[in-house]
């Protein structure tokens, strides 16, 4: 399979970028709903994605994550993560991701945006706007980057990867631990 290249033009916003927010199902999983007994809801999260996360927050970044749906589980797995900035169960996510950037003190276009589906566009209008390969065809024709992996499947691991090899470039001599 053939590999998408990242676009110059989303090439050259990275080395502007101080944060990243994230959508949850379709993004962080593959978007499948597996409901257990009583109200128990179960997802899965690729380790990769985890992983990639984890190395941008140590290198500086901003990471938060709005997402429609809440969910014990989600929460729990976030946290794990070291992600601080957690609004789900959200119905307006244009009015909390104002907030967020409000909080964090940064433009929307130092934010890149990662969504699957036409609700996260309201996130995405001055931001770096990108969606997961297997995401809704109308938001692919809007934005900016289309992942090569799906939702759920080393998608945002891409993302990150391309963020810290730009920070790397960008600051060599600032790294630590192999991370910026």
């Amino acid at each position: 399979m053939r590999r998408r290249p990242i676009p110059l033009s989303v090439r050259k916003r990275l080395p502007l970028l101080k944060g990243l927010v994230l959508d949850v199902d379709g993004v962080l999983t593959n978007g499948h709903l597996h409901y257990g007994p009583g109200e128990e809801e179960l997802k899965s999260f690729h380790v990769r994605d985890g992983h990639g996360i984890v190395q941008i927050l140590r290198a500086g970044f901003l990471v938060g994550v709005i997402s429609g749906r809440a969910g014990e589980g989600t929460r729990r797995r976030l946290a794990d993560l070291g992600i601080a900035h957690i609004h789900l169960g959200v119905r307006d996510k244009g009015a909390v991701f104002s907030n967020l950037l409000n909080t964090w003190g940064v433009h929307p276009s130092q934010v890149a945006v990662v969504g699957d589906d036409i609700t996260d566009l309201v996130m995405m209008t001055e931001s770096l706007s990108i969606t997961v390969s297997d995401g809704d065809r109308a938001l692919a024709t809007k934005v900016q980057w289309v992942t090569n992996a799906p939702g759920g499947a080393g998608a945002v691991r891409e993302v990150t990867d391309a963020l810290l090899f730009v920070r790397k470039r960008e600051h060599p001599h600032n790294q630590e631990d192999g991370l910026c």
